[in-house]
């Protein structure tokens, strides 16, 4: 059974930076999707950005130019680079993968178990 391992949340001031990281473990052949999503208290989970295994990606409107995607698919691993922090971007950061081809059979929306990320002074 896949899982996903989320690392790299924190505090971190206004206009700082974090990186935050997601590997994909199990017995994995290759993943088509990987992305991350965000959920602050009292909202609905929105997409932060995504990427699909042809190298396309897709941005939430209010991250646009500030974070920025990426896999090392060797690693089944996706990573966010998160500059220019703002005190909205805090929220629980979960990591998605979706049709993940495994020893097994295709798995779908396999979720991580989020990590904080708070942006305060």
């Amino acid at each position: 059974q896949v899982q996903l391992v989320e690392s790299g949340g924190g505090l971190v001031q206004p206009g700082g930076s974090l990186r935050l990281s997601c590997a994909a473990t199990g017995s994995i052949f290759s993943i088509y999707y990987m992305g991350w999503y965000r959920q602050a208290p009292g909202k609905q989970r929105e997409l932060v950005a995504d990427i699909n295994s042809s190298g396309i990606t897709n941005y939430g409107g209010s991250v646009k130019g500030r974070f920025t995607i990426s896999t090392v698919s060797a690693k089944n691993t996706v990573y966010l680079q998160m500059n220019s922090l703002k005190p909205e971007d805090t929220a629980v950061y979960y990591c998605k993968a979706d049709r993940i081809r495994t020893t097994r059979g295709y798995e779908y929306n396999v979720w991580g178990q989020g990590t904080q990320v708070t942006v305060s002074s």
